[in-house]
């Protein structure tokens, strides 16, 4: 087994295309282990891995843990928004003190770009980055291209279109990154108030009418519209978001061909895709879920191994 030219996960422009072969072949390992009867592997009995999220998420930090936990991993949760953090403590302070809990990795969402970064700084241990402000979202886009792998065959020369809210999305930035490593040709769509002004110069194409976008793609990634952090108004209503940018069935019916839905959850149903559309069978929305646990696990044994 070769090993991550990395130490730590903090984002794909920091991977090569070995990197992300061998996280796949890894996964495809633990794959086949989580849909034994017996679903864990004594693998990192000896070590300790510490969820820290400075922001809420239930599904990335469930798919985490449970992959810590079938590696046989010893896990502490630190849910900052209910800590210390709120009394004003440093993102050094809260990692410093769960560092001398002896902990050998740390997985962290934070609301903060380059907040892993930070860390791998100035801490001794692993750190996986689940998700840094608008930046990157490293397991999310390696669990979307493991996923179109699956169900396509291969990642290199498809087409692929990723809809709705780029310039706030993490998902969208680590999936362009990966894509564009992997050989995929890459467009992205939605409404010019949610196009960065820079995305061209990722070697992205620019598709403001989703018909065309969607008769043009193998794969569709439809991303959230995430109003949490949408602190102006960067389109009028969602109902006219949902009549511009959102795909229903019939949309789909009458493309020239059958393509692939994916989201990164969670869904608002009606409004970048209807339920029947997610719920259809060119969905590989809950594929995306069970592949995110054996990525995470890929992902955490491949860094465990070389932890000194």
């Amino acid at each position: 087994m070769g090993e991550l030219s990395v130490n730590h996960l903090l984002g794909i422009k920091y991977l090569n295309e070995s990197d992300i072969e061998l996280i796949f072949e890894t996964a495809d390992h633990f794959k086949e282990v989580i849909n034994r009867s017996i679903k864990k592997v004594p693998s990192l009995r000896d070590i300790t891995i510490a969820n820290i999220f400075f922001e809420n998420s239930t599904r990335t930090r469930l798919s985490f843990e449970l992959a810590e936990k079938r590696l046989s991993a010893d896990v502490i949760n630190f849910s900052a928004g209910q800590s210390s953090v709120k009394k004003g403590e440093t993102l050094i302070d809260t990692v410093n003190n769960i560092l001398s809990m002896k902990v050998d990795m740390v997985v962290m969402r934070h609301p903060n770009p380059g907040a892993g970064i930070f860390l791998s700084k100035h801490v001794k241990a692993a750190i996986v980055n689940a998700g840094d402000g608008a930046h990157e979202h490293p397991t999310q886009a390696l669990l979307d291209s493991y996923s179109i792998r699956e169900k396509l065959g291969d990642v290199a020369g498809k087409n692929v279109v990723i809809v709705g809210d780029i310039l706030h999305s993490r998902v969208a930035l680590s999936n362009i990154f990966a894509l564009k490593l992997q050989g995929a040709n890459v467009k992205v769509c939605g409404p010019k108030t949610l196009l960065p002004k820079y995305i061209e110069s990722l070697g992205v194409g620019v598709e403001t009418n989703l018909k065309k976008a969607l008769n043009w793609c193998d794969v569709a990634n439809m991303l959230r519209i995430q109003n949490e952090r949408l602190d102006i108004s960067y389109f009028p209503t969602t109902r006219e978001y949902t009549q511009q940018f959102g795909v229903n069935k019939a949309m789909l019916n009458s493309l020239d061909k059958e393509i692939v839905i994916m989201h990164p959850g969670p869904i608002n149903r009606g409004v970048e895709i209807t339920s029947d559309v997610a719920d259809s069978k060119q969905s590989i929305i809950l594929n995306q879920v069970e592949n995110g646990v054996a990525i995470r696990m890929a992902v955490i044994y491949l860094l465990a191994s070389k932890i000194k």
